[in-house]
């Protein structure tokens, strides 16, 4: 899944895509390097990432999703919003599938929307949003709570009609570094929810602060624990750098045909 963000302040490649030359471009090379799959951001979820109104995330991501679907209607695209205002308007525009940090937390129509729209739906875990996360990392057992999460969010899209789940343990957020290296770690106790699982580390402070390296520094850390996430059940890797992630999946085909 290649990530395009159409915001002004991501963490790793904010504003890079102001123009939409710029945007079919880094989208038609994440494809042609193997990208299944464009996921549309227009809401910055960084630690403490600024508020960003309904009618402006819509404005954003409105334009990007309707270009990339007229450019590679072959290619589905993914809209990565917490609000269910957004991804309604985002599905009618061309979006096929909804990724949600909160899983229908921050917004209680979300998961109700996604069932009407019948489209898959990824669920991250998280707590908070964006700008309380940081302070919420307080687990009585993390793996255990987070797949108690999962099981009640699971049941509730279940009971909503949304029929193809896809769950993301949520690296990094509501988390601190520890926490995540444990749910890498630990990754393989996801597959008891028999769902695809999508990990985001791309880059992620947990890869450079531990490298003591900047973000654009941190491709060599992101791949190395993509190979063990990979390794460990992954389904999809979400990534700003789809040549290098798709080396890694490569390279663990490879060795699990091998055995």
């Amino acid at each position: 899944m290649g990530i395009i963000n159409v915001t002004p302040d991501s963490f790793f490649d904010g504003g890079n895509l102001e123009s939409s030359q710029a945007l079919i471009d880094q989208a038609g090379k994440m494809i042609a390097e193997g990208a299944s799959f464009l996921d549309v951001g227009g809401y910055s979820s960084r630690p403490g990432a600024s508020e960003v109104s309904v009618a402006e995330e819509t404005d954003r991501i409105l334009p990007a999703i309707e270009a990339l679907a007229s450019h590679f209607p072959e290619v589905p695209i993914s809209i990565d919003t917490f609000r269910s205002r957004v991804a309604k308007d985002a599905v009618e525009a061309g979006a096929a599938l909804v990724n949600d940090i909160s899983a229908g937390l921050l917004d209680d129509q979300m998961i109700p929307v996604v069932g009407q729209l019948q489209v898959p739906y990824i669920m991250m875990h998280m707590r908070g949003n964006p700008q309380t996360m940081t302070s919420l990392t307080q687990y009585e057992q993390l793996t255990v709570d987070i797949l108690k999460y999962f099981s009640e969010r699971i049941a509730l899209a279940r009971k909503a009609g949304i029929n193809d789940l896809i769950v993301d343990p949520g690296f990094g957020f509501s988390k601190t570094p520890k926490q995540s290296f444990e749910l890498v770690h630990k990754l393989e106790l996801f597959g008891a929810l028999d769902l695809p699982i999508l990990v985001g580390i791309s880059r992620k402070s947990m890869i450079y602060k531990t490298l003591g390296v900047s973000a654009g520094e941190a491709l060599n850390g992101t791949s190395a624990l993509h190979g063990i996430l990979l390794s460990k059940g992954a389904s999809i890797l979400r990534v700003h750098d789809v040549k290098e992630a798709m080396e890694c999946i490569t390279l663990v085909e490879k060795l699990n045909g091998a055995s």
